[in-house]
């Protein structure tokens, strides 16, 4: 596996690995308060795009992490429409 390889996964695993903790905050609480719906609604297009950016260039750390983050803002983004 190249060097540039291995930091794509790590890098992905960090950053994707650090929505766990909020995901699992509003799972649990059903609350909201502290986010930000304009912030988590641009996050979510943002990931879509580097998704589909991922799927372009054929670079699966780029697809696996934003496939997974994607799921994640998803997630946070619906609850704060849905507990607003």
């Amino acid at each position: 596996m190249l060097t540039s390889e291995i930091t794509g996964y790590v890098a992905a695993i960090l950053t994707t690995t650090s929505f766990v903790p909020q995901v699992f905050l509003t799972w649990k609480t059903r609350r909201t308060d502290g986010v930000s719906l304009v912030m988590y609604g641009i996050l979510t297009v943002g990931v879509a795009l580097w998704f589909v950016y991922g799927l372009q260039i054929g670079a699966m750390p780029v697809i696996v992490a934003n496939f997974i983050t994607l799921i994640m803002t998803s997630f946070i983004l619906t609850m704060k429409i849905r507990y607003k």
